[in-house]
């Protein structure tokens, strides 16, 4: 619109048209009815060519058969002369056809919106980007506590694979891809994690995972879901935890870690509605030993003579996880959009889904809808930031996004 290295000024002018009008009748009216009308030194097209004003921008408006909007113009003149050339714009009367009412809103002085800008970017560097040199006792110790934790870091096996000083001797691990993984877990005091370093599992997480509840937990990307694919075709895993959307479980927030590990999913759930391809997948992957560490059926459900958990009627308790939710809505004809403790932000009829969609805030997570999810709907869910959607059925995704999960519900 203007370059910022000449500009001095900037013209805001008000339009309003009696009629239809398009940018190019706007721009042809002003350069038609001001040429001539100052002389020679303050033409506009040779204040154009000469880059003393820069181009024109319109932004225009219809409605009801009348046309509103404003013009912009930029010049480095001085004060006087671009006082002049706005006044000029106000001479017009015409536009195409339609008569036309223009009148001069502001005069901006972009030097002044540059110093501003300059003033508060100022004062953000001196709070923010200076070390201010103060100690705080509580960080010392936090640190110092830290690093006792991260020295007990060890490695088990032949292969040296990293791992917490409890993995051995736990009922439960939980895998996860590097290092840096385990590190983190142990600065939130978890101690039974151990890595598998790549895509090739070795063979003490295939026999460590045979002996105890596994947890596979992982990078929210498509790196942490090739090596989950892999695991799951050749250890014996009983749940997933879904780290946060492009998120690197070496940078998250004790918050974040014990959140992720608290909602993790059942195997089966990942084994028969997860991946596209997960009819490749081993038939023999067992079903979780329970959906808690202690082995014990999750509170509110109970098992139908197909095998498959569903919710409680009697005495019935507010959905816990994703599953419970997916059990609830599962043949009502429901849609719930949740936050990221799995709280119902809103609760609707399935087929009110798309205009809900639109209505929505950044405090949903993600979406659990009794219906089939089209390529349509996926793409403004995905537009709306949702980390995952669970749905009975997804036909015709033909570009499926790799930042949303995609879960079936199932019959």
């Amino acid at each position: 619109m203007y370059s910022p290295d000449t500009t001095k000024y900037l013209i805001h002018i008000n339009l309003t048209a009696e009629g239809v009008v398009e940018k190019p009748d706007v721009v042809g009216a002003i350069f038609g009815q001001t040429e001539g009308l100052l002389g020679e030194d303050l033409d506009l097209r040779d204040l154009q060519r000469t880059g003393r004003v820069g181009r024109i921008d319109v932004q225009l408006t219809s409605k009801k058969g009348e046309t509103k909007g404003e013009i912009l113009i930029s010049t480095s003149l001085d004060r006087a002369e671009t006082a002049i050339l706005a006044a000029s714009i106000e001479t017009i009367d015409r536009i195409g056809p339609c008569v036309a009412h223009v009148t001069v809103g502001s005069i901006e002085d972009i030097r002044v919106s540059k110093r501003k800008k300059i003033v508060d970017r100022a004062k953000e560097i001196l709070i923010e980007r200076f070390d201010d040199g103060t100690i705080d006792t509580n960080e010392l110790l936090d640190d110092v506590r830290q690093s006792l934790r991260i020295e007990k870091i060890g490695s088990v096996g032949e292969e040296k694979m990293p791992a917490g000083p409890n993995v051995l001797d736990s009922d439960a691990i939980i895998v996860v891809e590097g290092r840096a993984d385990v590190l983190n877990l142990l600065r939130f005091g978890i101690k039974n994690a151990v890595a598998v370093e790549g895509t090739n599992i070795p063979k003490t997480i295939v026999e460590l995972c045979e002996k105890k509840t596994a947890t596979a937990f992982f990078d929210g990307d498509r790196g942490g879901e090739l090596i989950l694919r892999e695991l799951l075709q050749v250890a014996d895993i009983d749940f997933v935890a879904f780290s946060p959307r492009a998120k690197s479980v070496e940078d998250m927030t004790r918050k974040e870690v014990i959140k992720t590990l608290r909602n993790k999913v059942p195997v089966e759930y990942i084994r028969e509605h997860y991946f596209e391809d997960s009819a490749e997948l081993p038939p023999d992957l067992k079903l979780p030993r329970g959906a808690d560490d202690a082995g014990s059926p999750e509170r509110g459900t109970k098992t139908n003579s197909s095998g498959r958990r569903t919710r409680e009627t009697a005495h019935r308790i507010p959905p816990q996880t994703l599953r419970d939710h997916m059990d609830d809505v599962r043949g009502q004809h429901l849609a719930r959009f949740l936050s990221p403790d799995l709280v119902v932000m809103r609760e609707i009829n399935s087929d009110e889904t798309e205009k809900a969609v639109e209505t929505i805030d950044t405090t949903v997570n993600g979406l659990v809808v009794d219906r089939s999810v089209d390529q349509r709907l996926l793409d403004r869910l995905v537009m709306k930031g949702l980390e995952y959607v669970a749905a009975r059925d997804f036909k015709g995704i033909i570009k499926r996004p790799l930042n949303i999960r995609l879960l079936k519900i199932g019959s």
